[in-house]
């Protein structure tokens, strides 16, 4: 932009970043932020590290992972702690994420020495396989779960044998870098997982462009997802996407009525709704649609919208003021069924709300909101209720309330949706395959399938005849 005449210049890339308790509206740390010669410079060690990482013996690769994965247990309550202040998260939330890093790193230490490769029978001779590591994987994690999904990344990534270059959001960096330091403790060597905080822009862009980056792992936004995959193509690059979802909560009439109506708070205002699984999206059978809505209200309404450092809190604030607005544009104008409440004063507090869609061409029903708003609809019988289910551009999660085993089969296998839960609201579990259909991703997270997706397979032949 030119000042007074002078030549445009570029903007100065900020040399901190302020991380803001979402309780509080406070800052509560800065944390510096890398700039493209920082960036070259962690992917650079990283690829140095890389060899002598994969060339350890698979058993004391392992025992590093769950020397790591000890570190993290050990530090449960302050990581969790940290996550209140980092990211609004309810105390008890925080410590399940905590957790649940500790629980993936110890999955997958047991890898290293079962990552096996086959042998193939072929005429004149021996052919078998190796799963080789890709070499520097970069790990570009989002705001809403920083700690988790830093987690789903690197640990299949480290045990796979590669190195890993990791980029926390710039709104929640706190947990990423401590896990860093703890990864350090633990005696993971120099290079092998580095925290490198900074604007997406710069850093995350650096992945997308250094060549001696060979895999991007990308949480985000299906807008930003698409533009790393572009950016990725250039080079071959191998990418995993998990992207944003729209997903559906199809309660059929012969249903635990309310059972479903108690849990679908919970399964949309969890993370105050800032979650890509959030069954957003309530499809009820025409015939118990008010029944539903008289059960649904005050489930709400019990939901503890609270400080999220109190041991009753359920729910806490959204991530930041313009998340806030953003959130309350979808809900001016629409058909309020009910709300909650939230705590008035400091901090960015949204209460949970319910709104009625009219069609599925409103807007609040058909994007994906990123906060505690759901919308509910009536569907008339089990085809009209896939055909709306599917009637969007995601595909990541959903539930079926059904006591008809066949129906909930049939259902499941007809919803486009890598995830789904029959009677239940369940989505993540490290030792099962997390991810999309559709603009909802690409790949697949945790379980066995994800980590052979941080490797290439080789194949051998070796000559027996002559």
């Amino acid at each position: 932009m030119a000042s007074n005449g002078s030549e445009a210049s570029a903007p100065r890339q900020p040399t901190e970043t302020e991380v803001v308790n979402p309780a509080t509206g406070l800052v509560v740390a800065r944390v510096p932020a890398a700039g493209p010669a920082e960036t070259d410079a962690a992917i650079d060690r990283a690829a140095r590290a890389q060899p002598g990482w994969a060339g350890l013996a698979p058993a004391d690769r392992a025992r590093l992972l769950r020397r790591f994965a000890a570190e993290v247990d050990a530090h449960s309550e302050e990581l969790a702690e940290l996550e209140v202040r980092n990211s609004g998260h309810p105390i008890g939330n925080a410590r399940w994420e905590a957790g649940n890093v500790r629980d993936v790193l110890d999955y997958y230490a047991g890898a290293p020495e079962r990552l096996t490769g086959r042998q193939i029978p072929v005429a004149g001779g021996l052919d078998v396989t190796f799963h080789e590591p890709l070499g520097v994987v970069g790990v570009i994690v989002p705001w809403n779960f920083p700690m988790p999904i830093a987690g789903w990344g690197f640990a299949p990534a480290l045990a796979a044998g590669n190195t890993v270059v990791l980029k926390p959001a710039e709104l929640t960096p706190l947990t990423a870098i401590r896990l860093g330091e703890l990864a350090r403790q633990a005696g993971l060597p120099d290079g092998v997982l580095t925290v490198v905080p900074g604007p997406g822009a710069v850093v995350g862009q650096r992945f997308v462009d250094h060549p001696a980056v060979r895999k991007i792992c990308f949480t985000g936004s299906t807008e930003v997802g698409k533009r790393i995959m572009a950016g990725c193509a250039d080079q071959v690059k191998r990418v995993t996407l998990e992207l944003g979802g729209k997903s559906a909560n199809i309660v059929f009439a012969d249903a635990d009525l309310e059972r479903a109506a108690t849990t679908a708070p919970s399964a949309v205002f969890d993370n105050a709704g800032q979650d890509c699984c959030a069954r957003s999206r309530i499809l009820v059978e025409r015939s118990v649609h008010d029944r539903f809505l008289a059960l649904l209200e005050p489930a709400v309404r019990a939901v503890r919208v609270e400080d999220p450092a109190l041991e009753s809190a359920e729910m806490g604030p959204l991530i930041s003021a313009g998340q806030r607005d953003r959130v309350a544009g979808y809900v001016t104008g629409a058909e309020v069924a009910c709300t909650g409440r939230a705590p008035e004063g400091p901090g960015f507090w949204y209460a949970p709300t319910v709104l009625l869609a009219d069609s599925p061409a409103d807007r609040h029903w058909r994007e994906e909101i990123f906060g505690p708003v759901v919308s509910v609809l009536p569907f008339d019988d089990e085809a009209d209720a896939i055909r709306l289910a599917n009637d969007t551009a995601y595909g990541l999660s959903g539930s079926i309330w059904t006591r008809d085993v066949g129906r909930a089969i049939r259902v499941s296998r007809a919803v486009e949706a890598g995830n789904l839960s029959v009677n239940s609201h369940s989505s993540v579990r490290y030792s099962t395959p997390f991810g999309g259909m559709k603009q909802s991703g690409l790949g697949r997270e945790l379980g066995p399938d994800a980590l052979h997706a941080f490797t290439d397979v080789k194949n051998v032949f070796i000559a027996t005849d002559g």
